[in-house]
């Protein structure tokens, strides 16, 4: 099974619970893959997502700048991101969006950093993780206008409706689900659970954050994605073993995995 979102970042599993502790428990719970994101914990984040994937044969990562982040752009810092981006661990580019729930950088900062990651994806044939909160459509309105969906979108912890997600896929999108969709009031999002096209699902933890049920409120990890994995395909009434195998084939296919 592969975890295909999580932050794997030192400044967030230390000591103890040591990034090197979490992968083992990963593998020990049958997770044997993932995806460690390089984004969302400023510039740096990109550089520690790197130096995991090089002491862990089994994760690669991504690098990118999290629209929270966005007002730390500068170019010199972008070029810098980009030249990690060629390293051969480095699998996408991302995570990368607008968040207009919280706001952290000014919107016109959000859309700047954003297109320009487009542009570098487009140009690195990368494909994109993208973080859409409450932009009431204009995350995929600039994913069309950078023709980002030639080298491939997936919309990580997916929180739309069912008619959003039916605009995504249909211009080739992909769709991951997190530990979310176990839980009691999410109903629009075992809705698209439920109605995802079998081959653009993936599943995710997006830990440390939104640990799925029974784990909920505590912090969350790589092992528990198997939980997210079985409650959707209780919801579509599937086989956990034969979901399982669409969406680690839907992962490495979308990533260019080997």
């Amino acid at each position: 099974m592969i975890d295909s979102h999580c932050h794997l970042d030192p400044t967030v599993f230390s000591g103890d619970e040591g990034v090197d502790a979490v992968v083992a428990r990963a593998v020990a719970a049958g997770v044997s893959h993932m995806l460690t994101v390089g984004s969302g914990y400023g510039f740096d984040s990109a550089d520690r997502a790197l130096a995991v994937a090089r002491r862990h044969p089994n994760v690669r990562c991504s690098v990118g700048l999290h629209p929270h982040d966005a007002a730390e752009f500068t170019p010199e810092r972008f070029e810098a991101l980009l030249a990690l981006a060629g390293q051969p661990e480095v699998l996408a580019l991302g995570e990368m969006g607008l968040d207009y729930h919280y706001d952290r950088a000014p919107r016109e900062v959000q859309r700047h950093a954003f297109r320009e990651q487009l542009r570098a994806a487009r140009a690195l044939n990368l494909p994109v993780i993208i973080h859409d909160r409450e932009s009431d459509g204009e995350t995929l309105h600039i994913l069309r206008e950078e023709g980002a969906f030639a080298t491939g979108v997936l919309y990580h912890c997916y929180t739309g409706n069912v008619a959003q997600m039916e605009e995504i896929v249909a211009e080739g999108g992909h769709i991951s689900i997190p530990g979310i969709v176990t839980f009691k009031n999410s109903a629009d999002m075992q809705a698209v659970a439920a109605a995802v096209p079998v081959d653009r699902l993936l599943v995710e933890t997006d830990s440390p954050f939104l640990a799925p049920v029974p784990y909920r409120g505590r912090k969350n990890e790589p092992a528990y994605v198997p939980f997210t994995l079985a409650r959707v395909a209780q919801l579509r009434g599937a086989d956990p073993a034969e979901l399982e195998r669409h969406t680690d084939t839907n992962t490495r296919r979308f990533f260019r995995w080997s």
